[in-house]
């Protein structure tokens, strides 16, 4: 009886191992091959104005962080799907978080040339901090039509080629 009480528990902590697996299951006709990064969201360049873009709604919105240092300054662009082209929001302000040093600015709505009033797809704020020259990370929030919107990103070196 006892040696089959231990196969019973071995049988059962087998059966636990080989069920609960920490890899997330790949759904029908998602791509096996990627990593869980790469199966939630795809890689991104540099965006159309040379920064570091994220996905805002799975890829309905893109944003573009940008900084200038010599100006203590970073402008956000919002663009459409596509990554590409100015995508207009009803917004007065971005909300800019920067992970190391932690800070936070308020980006306010400064439409581009041709923007109609009340739509903006460039944000921009200043903070003492944007002046440090380094590649900031963190994440950029608003709000489009009642519906809230968060992206992560991170600045990355550009690689120089001999």
């Amino acid at each position: 009886m006892t040696r089959f009480a231990q196969l019973l528990s071995v049988c059962g902590l087998l059966c636990l191992t080989i069920g609960c697996s920490d890899k997330p299951a790949t759904a029908p006709g998602a791509d096996a091959t990627a990593g869980p990064a790469e199966a939630a969201d795809h890689a991104h360049g540099a965006g159309p104005h040379g920064g570091a873009l994220s996905d805002w709604g799975g890829g309905a919105y893109h944003v573009e962080f940008t900084v200038d240092h010599g100006k203590k300054e970073s402008t956000v662009y919002v663009l459409a799907s596509d990554a590409k082209s100015p995508a207009p929001i009803p917004a007065a302000k971005l909300q800019l978080s920067i992970n190391d040093p932690a800070f936070q600015v308020d980006l306010m709505a400064q439409p581009m040339e041709g923007e109609t009033a009340g739509a903006s797809s460039r944000f921009v704020g200043q903070h003492e901090n944007l002046g440090i020259v380094r590649e900031f990370a963190g994440s950029i929030t608003g709000e489009v039509g009642g519906t809230p919107y968060a992206g992560d990103f991170a600045e990355v070196a550009a690689v120089e080629t001999p």
